[in-house]
């Protein structure tokens, strides 16, 4: 006797305790059983779903596809007639994946009556692709806590999700490192309108951040002080905003100009309005120089210096991380650098935070600058140099292997690093 995943005993049955309801059913048709509580029965025990197409004939104007049944092998696939499948969704799948792919090839769209054995096997790995990045899409969501969705889409290439990546919502602290809670908090009844003592920032001698729509009001370089968890204040408090997470539809996809990944929003995106906290893993200048060499001879890196007062500490989004981890660079960026304190007061760890710097429309790519600069517009904007990617690395950018942009802008600087 053996529990599935919601709990039910089912009786003659033996299944690992991890199997989706799927995975169970599947066994059920394999082995020819029955199951109330799965919803298997007679009438449909032999009911069969198509996992996807891996071929496709013509024969005397009658279209066949070769279907890998789900929950069964390879060696179980048969031809089917077309007009016995009901599988629309992944009928228009498989003929935008042939036509693009024919395209491609020999820049034409109709499909031969025979594919030849190298195309369907192009297929068959492109539909295992987009399941693999199905599942990573659902795994992504499963675990983000804030309300914008994640899609994930490639039409570039064969590649799959990340192997190295664990999605995470809020800083990991890494060993030696301890993130002292805020003390106190606001007394404000507004803390927009009437704020007491200047609410949160005039604790620290700093300026509101926010208009009562959300969107930064202070210049690039100034820091950003929100309310915290011993305020008075409630969610909905305007002072609250990086706090609460990820608010847009965002779509990791693959670039089609040799950039990897790369980030777009599915939604309108306001100017100054927060888009996502650059998160990964909180690590030692000491431990970012010794990963640093490593990166660098990969050719990529995630860290990011926490360098508002003094280089201290370093952000490691390699392994773990959120969206931000797929954002690129670009010499003409839509996405500016903010310093955010909530409930950690520590200068040396603040939060960083991306905030649109123009109207971003539905389909635009979010980019930032790994290399940025910010204008000297007081003595609090000279603190933040972020230099993306430069932690941890011997020297001066000037001695190190210098990295050619593909950013493609008119401003491009030819080079990040």
């Amino acid at each position: 006797m053996a529990e599935n995943l919601k709990g039910l005993l089912i009786p003659g049955c033996r299944v690992c305790c991890k199997s989706s309801w799927n995975q169970l059913q599947d066994l059920c048709r394999l082995a020819k059983l029955s199951c109330p509580a799965l919803g298997v029965s007679k009438k449909n025990l032999y009911d069969f779903e198509v996992e996807y197409l891996c071929d496709y004939k013509k024969i005397r104007e009658q279209e066949y596809y070769l279907v890998k049944w789900r929950g069964y092998p390879d060696s179980e696939n048969t031809w089917e007639p077309r007009q016995n499948l009901k599988c629309v969704r992944i009928l228009k799948q498989f003929h935008k994946d042939l036509e693009r792919e024919l395209l491609r090839r020999h820049r034409r769209s109709k499909p031969p009556r025979h594919l030849d054995p190298n195309l369907a096997n192009y297929l068959v790995q492109k539909a295992k692709q987009r399941r693999a990045l199905q599942r990573w899409e659902q795994e992504l969501n499963a675990k983000r806590s804030h309300l914008g969705r994640i899609t994930v889409e490639n039409e570039v290439d064969l590649d799959g999700p990340p192997r190295s990546f664990v999605y995470i919502n809020e800083y990991r602290v890494g060993e030696g490192i301890t993130l002292n809670q805020v003390a106190v908090g606001c007394e404000c009844q507004d803390c927009l309108l009437a704020p007491t003592g200047g609410c949160c920032p005039g604790a620290s001698l700093h300026k509101f951040a926010y208009n009562d729509q959300g969107q930064v009001r202070l210049k690039a370089g100034q820091p950003i002080y929100e309310c915290n968890s011993r305020c008075c204040c409630g969610y909905d408090c305007p002072n609250r905003v990086v706090q609460k997470g990820i608010r847009y539809d965002l779509c990791i996809f693959r670039t089609n100009d040799g950039r990897g990944w790369g980030v777009r929003t599915l939604e309108k995106i306001r100017k100054n309005s927060f888009v996502m906290e650059y998160v990964g893993e909180i690590i030692t200048s000491e431990e970012a120089e010794r990963r640093g060499q490593i990166y660098d001879r990969q050719g990529a890196t995630y860290l990011f210096d926490l360098d508002y007062v003094e280089d201290v500490y370093t952000v490691d989004a390699a392994y773990y991380g959120n969206i931000s981890h797929f954002v690129n660079h670009s010499c003409d960026p839509n996405l500016q650098v903010y310093n955010v304190f909530i409930d950690n007061l520590d200068e040396r760890l603040p939060r960083i935070a991306f905030f649109a710097t123009r109207t971003i429309w539905a389909g635009e790519e979010l980019t930032f600058d790994y290399n940025m600069q910010v204008d000297p517009v007081d003595m609090e904007s000279t603190r933040m140099d972020s230099n993306f990617g430069l932690a941890g690395l011997p020297g001066s950018p000037k001695k190190r292997v210098r990295i050619e942009c593909k950013c493609g802008t008119t401003a491009c600087r030819k080079y990040l690093f």
